[in-house]
């Protein structure tokens, strides 16, 4: 009876120091002891089917005589008493492991990176991963970063800035969130402050238990557009990120992909990186919008022809073509670093099929698609005409992807198209050959998505 008394007080304590861990400490545990308790309920099966076994089949197999057995035996009793408490372990491991992990098995955690440049819609595809409620999802965390590294006495090389990118990086998907704080202006009080950079766009900075009560005479520049929350808190925001199942980020600063095989061969992480590309023509129209003062001399070239285009401008545009191609034609390669952690993805294709192509992103990334995204993208892609503002995430997406084609100025193609045209081929956009053809509807400037793209 002393064995019957001691079981469950070890039980408690068992589940209690179980609780304290991680879930991949429980999980791990459950299995192994699984496999132990497995072994055990055999012996003790074993052992107990042998006496339980009448002695006159006891002698018969022995070969000897035996005494009549008392009507209780210690030893059995013994034996069923651990039988039911190693049962009694194994049904709590169980409830506790499903309790922890939910409905099903949760799998591996996932490391998803949004790389992109700006007007591309990136913007749009992220909410894919800001919709997912076991994913932490951060906008543009390298905004911050590239403030500071632009502003830096003599500046910043291309390559430096982007090992600093990538190292920055590397903290923000282990969820070491503390690394900010050498960036954001003013810097943060106590681990607080209200000026991280689009923080209304990450659902995770947004809800309990990172979502503060606000707090009075506190200006919020970057402040949650759906409920009011005090400014954001760093050490709870980097304890929700270590909460959620998986993180997601999104930047469009990031356009050398070989910088970031030390991030992809970090045991510590399980990176998949999406590389989202637009067609350039679209990309240069969209900035022309959205960025109207740095554009200017386009402007004015494309409508009047009297400002001249500068070469150096024309250069930055076929620089960035080349950045974004070369990115992609190493990961097209799939050398052994990258082998099933790249997948290129066009935003036409997004915008045609978007249900589709969230459907294949999530299953690159090895992530089931949930009822949520699937109706955020079913309320979003089909936005009225008058909903699509410049830095929406609301789209009547299957009309919006081409619009530019009706606006722009053939000179203004023909400029793009010659700067680019490497990189067009290689993604699959056709070359416009006159005026009528690049405004003709039933002409499409689009191949068909090559297989090879998803990995």
């Amino acid at each position: 009876m002393e064995i019957r008394r001691a079981f469950p007080q070890d039980i408690r304590e068992l589940l209690h120091f179980l609780k304290m861990r991680s879930k991949y400490a429980i999980l791990l545990v459950f299995v192994v002891s699984l496999v132990i308790i497995e072994k055990e309920n055999n012996f003790i099966s074993r052992v107990s089917d042998k006496l339980k076994q009448s002695p006159q089949a006891l002698a018969e197999a022995n070969g000897t005589e035996v005494s009549p057995a008392p009507a209780e035996n210690g030893s059995l009793a013994s034996l069923q008493e651990l039988d039911a408490a190693f049962s009694q372990l194994r049904s709590h491991l169980h409830n506790l492991t499903l309790q922890l992990a939910g409905d099903g098995d949760p799998g591996p955690r996932r490391h998803i990176l949004l790389m992109a440049t700006t007007r591309t819609g990136s913007s749009f595809v992220g909410e894919f991963f800001n919709q997912q409620g076991s994913i932490f999802y951060l906008f543009e965390p390298l905004w911050h970063v590239e403030k500071t590294v632009t502003f830096l006495p003599g500046g910043a090389s291309a390559v430096g800035s982007a090992l600093v990118y990538r190292d920055v990086l590397k903290q923000l998907l282990l969820c070491d969130l503390y690394i900010l704080e050498n960036f954001i202006s003013p810097a943060p009080e106590g681990h607080l402050t209200p000026f991280l950079f689009r923080r209304g766009s990450s659902h995770s900075l947004c809800e309990e238990p990172v979502c503060t009560p606000s707090a009075k005479k506190v200006f919020e520049k970057y402040y949650c557009k759906n409920r009011r929350c005090g400014p954001l808190n760093i050490t709870l925001a980097a304890e929700a990120c270590r909460r959620k199942q998986h993180v997601a980020l999104k930047t469009v600063r990031v356009r050398q992909l070989e910088f970031l095989q030390p991030l992809v061969e970090d045991p510590r992480l399980d990176l998949r990186i999406i590389q989202l590309v637009r067609d350039p023509r679209a990309v240069l129209a969209s900035r022309m919008v959205a960025f109207s003062g740095k554009y200017e001399t386009w402007k004015k070239w494309a409508s009047e022809g009297e400002a001249p285009l500068h070469e150096e401008e024309v250069q930055r545009l076929r620089g960035n073509c080349e950045s974004i191609r070369v990115s992609a034609e190493l990961g097209l390669r799939r050398p052994g670093w990258l082998r099933g952690r790249y997948m290129l993805v066009r935003y036409e294709d997004v915008a045609r099929a978007p249900l589709l192509k969230a459907e294949e992103m999530y299953r690159f990334a090895g992530l089931p698609l949930t009822p949520q995204v699937e109706e955020w993208i079913g309320k979003n892609t089909q936005a009225p005409h008058d909903g699509n503002g410049v830095y929406s995430t609301c789209k009547n997406s299957s009309e919006q992807f081409e619009k530019w084609r009706f606006s722009m100025p053939f000179k203004l193609a023909q400029v793009v198209q010659d700067a680019c045209a490497p990189a067009m081929q290689l993604f699959g956009y056709k070359l416009a050959s006159s005026p009528a053809e690049l405004a003709n509807r039933s002409f499409s400037l689009l191949e068909e998505a090559q297989p090879s793209w998803v990995t």
